[in-house]
């Protein structure tokens, strides 16, 4: 097995940069590295400064500060085997590939998982991947969740790579999602600002939050009301851990099908016809869809606009939504 080194990255801070925040400075300072993946180090210790541990990425930097930044390698890719897994490909060019990811895949490996993934299917299709990040996730800038279909895209290079993490740090992607929630919002058009964090008493969880938490913010459509359920559009301005899912429960419309934020039991308490449980019973996950992915390419400048279409498991329940609703 190859052993992994971890590299240590030692900065001195001059009069000219000082007030600047800890995070940001590191991005500029450190090539190929998301301010996110930064903020993560540097909430795990991975950071000192004057050797004592800096937990906020918002420390202020004052001259004459020594920052030491111990940033891990890649892990070896050995114990994750490329996969000849059919993948529908939206766009694809030497730089970067785009895809309609389906429901029920892991992005990358996770919790013992090393077979089955995306990253599987992408090192048997792909010649080379960009590696960054510390874990084994090459290529991947950003990630749906296991159970959440759609468009992803991921980087074949690193200079794509960092382009593309820069483009979401400034929330300048366009992303937008479809979803079936329980009920139907009291405004046909609205936006959920609401600071999320890890839940204390369930750590699969993400919670809102008065204070601390991260700041997210979500804006939805209302584009169908049917009874007892909704379908909506959703458009992110900031991107974090089970954002959509966590806002739409927090007002009080849980995705349905969602097993973790409320939205299963509350679908199936809803369902009011026999079509509309067995699709609900079909769906088996959170009736969640990344339908539309916008982004300047790091290369052309060009901006690409991707959309995938609304899986059959969602449509199904759609349809049976519809049925009911016009009798």
């Amino acid at each position: 097995m190859t052993s992994v080194k971890n590299t240590a990255h030692i900065y001195h801070i001059q009069t000219h940069q000082a007030g600047k925040r800890l995070d940001r400075f590191l991005m500029s300072a450190t090539e190929g590295v998301s301010r996110t993946y930064l903020q993560k180090l540097i909430r795990e210790g991975a950071v000192t400064v004057n050797d004592k541990v800096a937990k906020q990425p918002s420390y202020q930097l004052r001259p004459g500060n020594r920052i030491c930044l111990t940033l891990p390698q890649p892990r070896p890719l050995e114990t994750v085997q490329p996969e000849v897994v059919p993948l529908e490909i939206l766009h694809e060019d030497s730089h970067l590939i785009v895809l309609n990811k389906s429901a029920g895949m892991l992005v990358h490996p996770a919790n013992g998982v090393n077979a089955g993934t995306l990253v599987n299917a992408l090192l048997a299709h792909c010649t080379d991947l960009s590696g960054i990040g510390g874990v084994e996730r090459p290529g991947i800038v950003h990630r749906l969740d296991k159970d959440t279909s759609g468009v992803i895209v991921v980087a074949k290079t690193d200079v794509v790579h960092r382009g593309l993490s820069v483009q979401f740090e400034r929330h300048t992607i366009t992303r937008e999602y479809l979803a079936v929630v329980c009920g139907t919002p009291a405004t046909a058009a609205g936006t959920i600002d609401a600071r999320i964090a890890r839940s204390r008493r369930d750590r699969r969880r993400m919670t809102t939050v008065e204070t601390d938490g991260r700041h997210a913010i979500t804006h939805y459509q209302v584009l169908e009301s049917y009874h007892n359920f909704a379908r909506v559009q959703l458009t992110l301005e900031t991107g974090r851990l089970h954002q959509i899912r966590v806002h739409l429960q927090h007002i009080g419309h849980p995705v349905a099908g969602d097993a973790i934020y409320g939205g299963e039991q509350r679908a199936l308490n809803d369902a009011d016809t026999g079509a509309v449980k067995q699709a609900l019973a079909q769906l088996k996950r959170q009736a969640l869809h990344a339908h539309t992915l916008g982004f300047d390419h790091p290369v052309t400048n060009e901006r690409l606009t991707l959309s995938a279409p609304m899986p059959a498991d969602m449509q199904r329940l759609v349809d049976a939504l519809r049925k009911k609703a016009t009798r």
